[in-house]
């Protein structure tokens, strides 16, 4: 039975089994309000918080191994790549949501979505893509670590900036969108803290 557990939880297949559970779980939310625009829109809610999820797992994944190292977060860490392509399809399934709301209904689409949010929006999706395409050995080997880290790390931090913004601009209308914050500031400063170089104790020598 351990075996496998390890088996279905670790590595790709761990990231084919989220992927259609996110995959079965949309087409489940839109069937239920008839696939029309309010569970178009239900899904693409769906998604900004699994996307939040899986990101939060994924981009906090080393910082946890060094500060906490347990089971879980030796999981975590281990799958840390799946969890982050998992973060990518979860956000490919937002992206196509988002394109059935606008030719499902134009003007409130429109209504919703400005000049800021096509820039500061398609650089974030410019990212994902970047980082998906990297999180393979080959393509990460072509680009080199220098260049792996830069990307991944920039990316990260952008993506957490774009979440902070997308969740937060929503609070005064909605106040209990402060709670998605949470998790983001967690990351933040787990990952601050784990920077933090380690104080070594001074070995006190008799003599």
């Amino acid at each position: 039975m351990p075996s496998h557990r390890q088996n279905w939880f670790e590595g790709w297949r761990l990231f084919a089994v989220l992927t259609l559970a996110l995959l079965a779980l949309s087409v489940w939310i839109a069937g239920m309000r008839g696939f029309e625009v309010d569970g178009v829109r239900m899904v693409i809610r769906f998604t900004a918080r699994t996307s939040l999820l899986f990101f939060c797992l994924a981009f906090s994944a080393a910082a946890l191994a060094r500060l906490w190292p347990n089971a879980w977060t030796r999981w975590q860490r281990r799958n840390r790549r799946y969890l982050g392509v998992t973060f990518a399809a979860s956000h490919g399934i937002h992206a196509v949501a988002i394109g059935c709301f606008a030719i499902m209904d134009p003007a409130a689409y429109a209504a919703a979505t400005n000049a800021a949010s096509y820039v500061f929006g398609g650089l974030g999706y410019a990212f994902i893509i970047a980082m998906a395409a990297t999180s393979f050995d080959r393509t990460a080997a072509a680009i080199g670590p220098r260049a792996w880290r830069i990307l991944h790390l920039s990316g990260g931090y952008y993506l957490l900036f774009q979440f902070a913004v997308s969740f937060g601009k929503r609070i005064p209308d909605m106040p209990l969108y402060a709670l998605f914050l949470i998790p983001l500031l967690a990351v933040l400063a787990l990952r601050l803290i784990a920077m933090a170089p380690r104080r070594t104790p001074r070995t006190v020598r008799a003599g």
